[in-house]
């Protein structure tokens, strides 16, 4: 049962004005129900003749002597007390036992047309309480014993558990459970620890996650300056000697060095993309974009490298006009490296074909090569940053590792998705995906 704070002090307050007071009229109705039922029944029988007798007779039999001892007599079997008054209050009759404690328990008026002639008080012992003062005594002893544990274990328990959370997390130290409670704000404070727990855990986590990210990034980026550089420095001193040894060298020293060079730029280029994309929704602007003329313009724009490595480059465009709201400097960026993955490699006398269509509200959209493939290891991890397959490591494919990567943060950046489709016969790759229509997001 959960309950709050102040409904429990008052439930604890009820309990300790209540309890002992029942409990101080049990010893009274245990004799009067339990041990000594009869008892009560006579003395109640007996009350209730000597009341209707008294009544018939009125307040002239009060001075007859024999009728004074009888009724001495019955009042002195049934341990009642009994006074009498006339009309102005003066005492015409008293019997009182002697050695009990008695109250009043009946009053009996004589009237006689009309008129009051007098009244006739019936007096009881009192029940004996010393039981009940000692067992009332003994219950609110006990209530206030159980309601110190029942606060001990609901209330002050699972504080000292949160304050010891508190240190330890203050130390670094989140590996902690609070104990339960039926008090609401308690039941609240402790949600609130689990809370800042969990959400404390999740921040180490992505904070490892990201330090480890980090020190990968560097270290990619490490690698993927040292090895050009080494290239161009080595190229360069050839260069240097050739000048006066061997000449007719110096060509293809010189497009080598450019090769690199172009490395290092497209290395550099890729690198700013990669950080700009961390912020897009705050660098984005956005505009009513044609995706077929879009993709046309992309075709023709690496027309000239799919002829010169001997590709053929086909563009399917979709019958009916595409509307994006989206930055087409950046649908141009995303679509363009996946075009030039595919050209990359895709081997002399092969084929690159780009998709565009419509289903429901999306746009969708798909370039398929007939290159070496991805494996099934490698299409779990073809969109990690600087990930590179085995056969992009070789010089005459190789790329920053960063391209894919980009091209999906731009398409969930505009809340559409991109996913590569692995050919079942291992031979060249499909890389789609689709970005909301322009209907759809206004």
């Amino acid at each position: 049962m959960k309950m709050k704070l102040r409904y429990w002090m008052l439930f604890g307050m009820l309990i300790v004005t209540v309890v002992p007071r029942l409990v101080y009229e049990v010893p009274g109705l245990v004799d009067r129900y339990l041990l000594y039922p009869s008892q009560a029944e006579q003395r109640q029988a007996g009350m209730d003749g000597l009341a209707k007798e008294a009544s018939k007779s009125g307040m002239a039999q009060w001075e007859n002597p024999e009728w004074r001892s009888a009724v001495e007599k019955q009042a002195s079997s049934l341990h009642l007390g009994i006074i009498v008054k006339d009309a102005s209050g003066r005492e015409r009759f008293r019997f009182m036992p002697e050695g009990s404690n008695y109250a009043e328990i009946r009053q009996i008026v004589f009237a006689e047309k009309g008129q009051l002639q007098g009244s006739m008080f019936l007096y009881g012992p009192k029940p004996g309480n010393g039981w009940g003062v000692a067992l009332s005594i003994i219950a609110a002893v006990g209530v206030i014993v159980f309601i110190g544990l029942k606060i001990g274990r609901v209330v002050v328990k699972p504080l000292e558990a949160a304050s010891a959370a508190a240190r330890r997390i203050a130390g670094g130290d989140l590996d902690f459970e609070l104990p339960t409670s039926t008090v609401a704000e308690v039941i609240d404070v402790r949600n609130a620890f689990h809370a800042m727990r969990n959400e404390l855990q999740e921040s180490l986590i992505r904070q490892s996650r990201l330090e480890e990210e980090r020190r990968f990034f560097i270290s990619a980026i490490a690698h993927d300056l040292r090895t050009p550089i080494f290239t161009l420095r080595g190229f360069l001193q050839r260069i240097e000697k050739s000048m006066h040894g061997s000449p007719q060298k110096l060509p293809h020293y010189l497009e080598i060095c450019s090769q690199k060079a172009e490395q290092l730029n497209r290395l550099v280029s890729d690198l700013s993309s990669y950080t700009v994309t961390d912020s897009l929704d705050l660098s984005m602007r956005r505009e009513r974009v044609e995706l077929n003329r879009l993709l046309a313009d992309l075709v023709a724009e690496y027309a000239p490298i799919a002829k010169e490595k001997k590709i053929d480059l086909r563009f399917n465009a979709s019958p009916e006009a595409i509307a994006l709201h989206a930055d087409p400097h950046l649908i141009h960026r995303a679509i363009g490296n996946l075009m030039d993955n595919a050209l990359r490699f895709t081997p002399a006398n092969g084929k690159v074909t780009i998709h565009c269509s419509t289903r429901e509200n999306r746009a969708l959209f798909s370039i398929e090569d007939t290159g070496p493939g991805i494996s099934a290891k490698e299409e779990a991890r073809i969109f990690e940053p600087f990930y590179r397959s085995d056969e992009s490591r070789n010089p005459e494919y190789g790329g920053t590792g960063l391209g894919l990567t980009i091209a999906r943060r731009i398409i969930r950046a505009h809340h559409g998705e991109l996913a590569v489709q692995r050919d079942t016969s291992d031979e060249g790759a499909v890389f789609a995906g689709w970005l909301p229509l322009a209907s759809v997001l206004k």
